[in-house]
């Protein structure tokens, strides 16, 4: 099964394809979206929208996983943010994906072992855990995160629920 996962942002959005085949994840590709910071915000979330429109239609995810928007100390950061999330999950469904949402300290555990893990701590367990990928930076490297923990739950729930882990059902994924 191909996933997506994505880490929205209004400056730069990270996006991060892994294969989920039986017993591994496979490195697909990564990257992030530069927004144009003086763009007005309608502009930057259609950016946003584009962008992700097209690298669903080159990869051809089968899921998306994004990560959930954190409240800060600035009410107007957090809006602002939250849009650009919006603009994430518009485009991931609107292509027909089913998405998964995920809270970053669930991401950091699932991926790292603690949930208050800093950005290196994360890159690195990605590079770990997919051998050989070159990380387009932070927010492609916290993408990739995302796409680990959604696979990582998805194969348990498909455990506890008795379903077939359909990367096992489709051969070993594709391509």
């Amino acid at each position: 099964m191909r996933l997506i996962g994505l880490d929205p942002g209004l400056r730069a959005t990270g996006w991060g394809v892994v294969d989920a085949v039986p017993g591994r994840l496979v490195h697909v590709a990564n990257g992030v979206l530069k927004i144009s910071p003086k763009a007005p915000l309608s502009e930057r979330l259609n950016q946003i929208y584009q962008g992700l429109i097209e690298i669903i239609d080159t990869w051809q995810p089968d899921a998306a996983a994004v990560e959930e928007t954190f409240v800060n100390q600035n009410p107007a950061s957090t809006l602002k943010l939250g849009q650009a999330r919006g603009a994430v999950l518009v485009a991931a469904a609107g292509a027909g994906l089913a998405v998964a949402e995920y809270a970053p300290n669930r991401i950091k555990k699932s991926v790292v072992g603690v949930g208050h893990a800093s950005k290196t701590q994360i890159r690195d367990m990605v590079g770990r855990l997919l051998p050989g990928c070159e990380v387009a930076g932070e927010d492609a490297a916290d993408a990739l995160a995302v796409a680990i923990c959604h696979a990582h739950y998805m194969e348990t729930t498909d455990r506890w629920s008795g379903r077939e882990n359909p990367a096992a059902v489709q051969g070993g994924g594709r391509r």
